[in-house]
């Protein structure tokens, strides 16, 4: 009779329990990778993200349109002066006579530069006139058409370097913005283990309240009958109260992983969801040497340093460049016509030439050009060493990663094996324990062994996709599909 009157008391305890909660309504359920993809199309990150792509591009646009022809139309429209001034006289005298007049004048100018030497050509029309009111004059005077070039000579030539490093520039940023999303799937998996940690650890609690209530009021029966001390009986009341306990700050870390997860990733809507544990994992092992290789071709670091090599020689090619010795030559030819009316500029036009050769030259800057230059030269130099140190460095990461990518995979087996083998000695533990065969110690001890078990295995897989995603954003490139991480068109 007694024996019924237990089983009776562990079917109320622990059958209708479950079968009320499998009839509540269940929470939406996610996927790592789609949390990740969440991250990556509508955090606020990802908007950053895009916004740096986009400018990048307009800045780029902006550099290659300064090396295509430029057509500007230029004019004053009117220029009206009416004032006294003072005029010499035939006879040497002065007097001061009032004028009144305007002056317009319009031009359009096709230019280009020439980036391997740094001038530029350029085609221009210019027309003038001139209106004096007191006089009832009006004159014209134009320039139908006038070819040019202004060129200097023995100088840096920004246009070239420009040219050089400005796609680099480009190309640079585009790499960074597949790192930028990469980092959005590491950020995005820390804070889906972290929501995920805490489900798990809501999960243990509850389940570890609901067990050791029950422990206890089985454990009451036993004491009526005399089957069990009373240190044990407040043993087991002891572990529910912490049970409780534990259940209450777990649910408060769940809600506050919850919302950090949930801000991150742009979840505007309140609708609870529960997340999927990521068991499985790749199956593919990453080789050091792939893994440097596709580093080296896909990360912006090889760019990188390529840009800021030609940005120091330019530095140097500058400081040689502006030694204080300048010279420029321009030079002009085209027609110029003059008249009364305005059909008369175009009408037999002459001829014009223009031609200046200018310099200048220091003749004593007590050693500043040669300490500039040599302080370029040794600039160089630094960004060169600076370049190799953070190249092994750079090397060093992605091995280091890898290796701890291939440990960690590895591991995930042995914690998943930890696991099923804690959580089925504890049921065997507690199951003796209700027939009386072990005591409350041993009972605790199973207890703290499988929630160890658990919490270390979803500690593990943390680990190990943060490990992989870190790998991806390190050598851009997706080593299941074996093909490297590509920008998509818009």
């Amino acid at each position: 009779m007694k024996k019924y009157r237990t089983y009776c008391l562990l079917f109320v305890l622990f059958v209708l329990p479950c079968s009320q909660s499998a009839a509540q309504p269940t929470a939406r359920q996610l996927s790592l990778q789609e949390v990740i993809a969440l991250a990556q199309e509508q955090s606020t990150e990802a908007r950053q993200v895009e916004t740096s792509r986009e400018n990048s591009y307009w800045q780029w646009r902006s550099v290659k349109s300064g090396y295509m022809p430029q057509l500007s139309l230029e004019g004053t429209l009117p220029d009206f002066s009416r004032t006294i001034n003072p005029v010499t006289q035939p006879d040497g005298t002065t007097d001061f006579k009032p004028v009144a007049i305007n002056s317009s004048n319009l031009g359009l100018t096709l230019s280009q530069v020439i980036s391997p030497t740094g001038g530029k050509l350029f085609v221009t029309s210019l027309m003038q006139r001139f209106d004096d009111f007191d006089r009832g004059m009006t004159r014209y005077n134009s320039n139908p058409a006038i070819i040019g070039i202004e060129q200097p000579l023995f100088a840096y030539n920004a246009l070239k370097w420009t040219k050089k490093i400005a796609p680099l520039r480009y190309e640079e940023s585009q790499k960074q913005y597949l790192e930028d999303r990469e980092q959005i799937a590491v950020q995005a998996t820390q804070l889906y283990f972290d929501l995920l940690l805490a489900q798990v650890n809501h999960q243990i609690a509850a389940k570890n309240l609901a067990n050791n209530d029950t422990l206890y009021q089985v454990a009451q029966e036993k004491y009526r009958l005399g089957r069990l001390s009373k240190n044990d009986l407040l043993q087991l009341r002891l572990a529910v109260l912490n049970a409780d306990l534990a259940l209450a700050q777990a649910s408060l870390d769940e809600q506050t992983a919850a919302l950090a997860l949930r801000n991150y990733v742009g979840l505007k809507d309140s609708t609870p969801f529960g997340l999927q544990v990521p068991e499985n994992i790749p199956e593919v092992t990453v080789a050091p040497e792939l893994a440097l290789a596709e580093a080296r071709q896909n990360r912006k670091e090889s760019i990188n340093f390529r840009r800021r090599l030609l940005e120091a020689e330019s530095l140097v090619a500058k400081a040689r460049g502006d030694n204080g010795f300048n010279a420029s030559v321009f030079a002009t030819f085209g027609l110029t016509a003059q008249g009364a009316n305005l059909t008369d500029i175009y009408t037999q036009p002459d001829n014009q030439q223009r031609a200046r050769l200018g310099f200048s030259m220091p003749l004593l800057d007590w050693g500043r050009q040669r300490a500039v230059a040599k302080a370029a030269a040794l600039n160089q130099q630094l960004v060169e060493h600076t370049i190799n140190q953070e190249e092994t460095n750079f090397e060093q990461a992605v091995i280091t990663q890898v290796n701890q990518y291939n440990t960690l995979k590895s591991r995930i087996k042995t914690t998943a094996e930890a696991d099923a083998i804690a959580t089925e000695r504890y049921d065997i533990a507690k199951n003796t324990f209700l027939i009386g065969r072990i005591s409350i110690t041993d009972l605790n001890i199973a207890l703290a062994e499988k929630d160890r078990a658990r919490r270390a295995y979803i500690a593990a897989l943390s680990e190990f996709w943060d490990a992989y995603y870190s790998l991806r954003q390190l050598t851009l490139y997706d080593f299941e599909k074996q093909e490297a991480l590509l920008l998509q068109d818009d």
